[in-house]
């Protein structure tokens, strides 16, 4: 999803905040009873949909019974949404979808439910993953763009910075808003020294409740403003970006873990955003692609990116074994065409000389050293997840070649932990060396809460016996580098 300056974008449309002294109400209560039914049956159909595993039911039922209450709906009506989250509803969405789009509030702004769905989403300071992949089924359901939900999650992180300089300077105009000042600045001073000294904006751990409340009511509704303008607001943000603030980068690894040693995440862009990226490096390579970032200037996913900086030293060895087999590749294939052309034509030029298989060799003792600390640096990032590091936001993880398999063992070890769902959004990845079977992949699901993409190519070279893995692994990654033998 592009990250470009949105400045200049229409922001949505907003609650108005409620005056000083009104009930502050959700946004979702605005609509009529029926059409609140409508919205919380909408999302128990939708979490039935998307997280059909049993183990998912828990958190299904739960989401349910607690929009059920945000809503002010009678309690009632709850059997039926639980039904509704347990796989009773059918093919009910699309119809509950069009009743919320006939509300005459809903008719010309249907952004207002993700407004709502967000606002309760991120409530008790955590934006679970699998919360997020709801929230962008109903958005998709109601006929509104995903960009406008990047666009709506930006403007929340602006309107708490700009509130923060707002009500700083009209908090010196009375007495009674100075001593509140001088109240919550403690809260500020205890956020100050968790970051370390670094600068406090309004997305840290140390946002005091005042600098909220004004500019949030007029993104999140006056309820979501209300929650966060409290003592419990300040735990709530620090829940969710996590206590120093300062995002994967503030993480250090302070000794060497096992055979690991180099782990180390880099910012691949400036904003921060309720959802983040890590992408991961396969290998590093001379010239344009020695470094970790090279690969992902043109990654856009979130305006929060990182990416992971591992065992520099054996990736380089790695990529200058392949430069130098690659050097005289060419040669070789273009020698072996000359033989085959004419008896078999180009298709058969392209196998694989038994010559080139020898010289692979060449590669496997990086390409062996750099399978077993990858799979090291996969389960070590899968704790750091888990210690919520990034916070209590979803992660999106995108990598290639053994960056990819880093990610494939830190899906596997996260599966065998039990507080490993409502983490990881979705996964993308890009020719990953590693088993392909289904049952090897099917425990992922527990993990994921949205996509697991693999992309790979399909080629005679990978169809060899098990005994010849490692050498068959060795020229498949030789192909991937030339691309020969991939498919349009």
């Amino acid at each position: 999803m592009a990250t470009q300056d949105r400045s200049s974008q229409k922001l949505p449309q907003a609650a108005k905040p409620a005056a000083e002294g009104e009930p502050h109400l959700p946004m979702g209560r605005e609509l009529t009873e029926a059409h609140r039914f409508a919205y919380a049956a909408l999302c128990g159909v939708s979490l039935a949909q998307l997280f059909p595993e049993p183990e998912q039911r828990p958190f299904c039922t739960e989401f349910v019974a607690g929009l059920v209450k945000w809503l002010d709906l009678s309690e009632a009506v709850l059997p039926t949404m639980t039904a509704f989250a347990s796989g009773l509803g059918g093919e009910g969405a699309d119809m509950f979808a069009q009743i919320l789009l006939k509300d005459p509030i809903l008719k010309d702004d249907p952004l207002m439910i993700t407004q709502d769905l967000l606002s309760f989403s991120l409530k008790d300071g955590r934006y679970d993953a699998r919360a997020r992949v709801l929230v962008c089924h109903v958005t998709s359901l109601l006929r509104v763009p995903l960009e406008e939900l990047d666009l709506l999650e930006e403007t929340f992180l602006e309107s708490l910075k700009e509130s923060k300089e707002e009500e700083s300077e009209t908090a010196e105009a009375s007495r009674k808003k100075k001593e509140n000042r001088r109240k919550w600045k403690r809260y500020l001073l205890i956020g100050l020294a968790t970051v370390g000294g670094g600068t406090v904006i309004g997305v840290t751990g140390g946002l005091a409740a005042p600098l909220v409340a004004a500019g949030a009511a007029t993104i999140i509704g006056s309820a979501g403003a209300a929650a966060l303008g409290s003592v419990a607001g300040i735990a709530v943000m620090t829940s969710l970006f996590g206590a120093a603030g300062a995002g994967l980068t503030g993480y250090k690894m302070k000794k060497r873990v096992g055979a690991i040693e180099e782990f180390t995440f880099l910012p691949l862009s400036e904003g921060r955003q309720l959802h983040i990226t890590i992408a991961i490096t396969g290998w590093l390579a001379s010239g344009k692609y020695r470094t970790f970032s090279a690969p992902w200037a043109a990654l856009a996913r979130s305006r929060e990116q990182y990416c992971l900086a591992w065992e520099a030293k054996y990736l380089m060895e790695l990529g200058n074994a392949l430069e130098t087999i690659l050097s005289g590749l060419a040669n070789m294939v273009a020698q072996e065409a000359l033989k085959y052309t004419v008896l078999s034509g180009i298709v058969a030029a392209l196998t694989w000389p038994a010559s080139l298989l020898s010289v692979a060799n060449v590669i496997d003792n990086p390409w062996g050293v750099c399978l077993h600390r990858s799979a090291e640096v996969g389960k070590h990032l899968a704790h750091i997840l888990l210690s919520r590091q990034q916070g209590r936001r979803p992660v999106t993880l995108i990598g290639f070649s053994l960056g990819a398999r880093v990610i494939y063992f830190c899906l596997q070890e996260m599966e065998q932990e039990k507080d490993c769902q409502g983490i990881i959004e979705d996964v993308v990845l890009l020719g990953a060396p590693v088993e392909g079977e289904a049952k090897h992949w099917e425990p992922f699901r527990k993990v994921v809460s949205g996509r697991i993409i693999n992309g790979y190519c399909r080629s005679r070279i990978a169809q060899g016996g098990e005994k010849d893995h490692e050498t068959l692994t060795t020229v498949a990654i030789l192909m991937e580098w030339t691309g020969i033998g991939s498919k349009a």
